[in-house]
């Protein structure tokens, strides 16, 4: 069974960029592994260091600033994820540490991917999204609540809204994967199974 995610706090590091695909998120060199630990040290590899052989941190780039370390919710802009099909990008930013990631939206493969390894897309609208970059530029470090139970994003006193399919909210609120939701039914599987000709068992 997979983690499970009802509420996420944790520090926001501001991406501030769209059109964010997935060669950027993990640069195609790193996609020979199959195992889905080990990519977070190559996330945004050509952004993050200065060299090419990622022995030099890149300072300018926002997650090398100290205010941002250890930070779990990332915010970005609208279309994250687009460009070729990639579940390493998913693997690269939960391996990392980020369980969250707020924007105005996401490709459509990436969404699905990140769904499938419980990885948490917020959608808002872009008004939303600007409110929060422009909380996080006066206040590097600061911290924000999702709540997926309740469906809400808060900072503060203040709260927004968000809309996620039933299906994928049950899932990762349950920690059902691919594997857990065919577990769920183990057992009208079985009694299909049995009632199979013994040839076709």
């Amino acid at each position: 069974m997979a983690k499970k995610f009802t509420q996420h706090s944790g520090i926001v590091v501001p991406l501030d960029a769209a059109n964010v695909d997935t060669d950027a998120i993990i640069p195609k060199q790193f996609l020979q592994m199959v195992t889905r630990t080990g990519f977070g040290r190559n996330l945004f590899y050509d952004w993050r260091y200065s060299d090419a052989e990622g022995q030099i941190p890149n300072p300018d780039f926002i997650l090398n600033q100290p205010a941002f370390s250890g930070a779990s919710i990332m915010l970005t802009r609208e279309n994250f994820g687009c460009g070729s099909s990639r579940e390493h990008a998913p693997w690269a930013l939960t391996d990392y540490g980020i369980q969250a990631i707020i924007g105005s939206g996401f490709a459509d493969i990436f969404a699905n991917n990140s769904f499938n390894n419980q990885l948490l897309l917020v959608t808002l609208s872009e008004a939303e999204v600007d409110e929060m970059f422009r909380m996080v530029a006066a206040e590097p470090g600061m911290r924000f609540t999702v709540d997926l139970v309740n469906q809400q994003v808060l900072v503060g006193d203040k709260a927004w809204p968000f809309e996620i399919d039933s299906f994928r909210r049950h899932c990762l609120i349950n920690g059902l994967d691919s594997i857990g939701l065919t577990l769920q039914h183990d057992a009208d599987i079985s009694a299909w199974e049995q009632k199979q000709p013994a040839f076709l068992r």
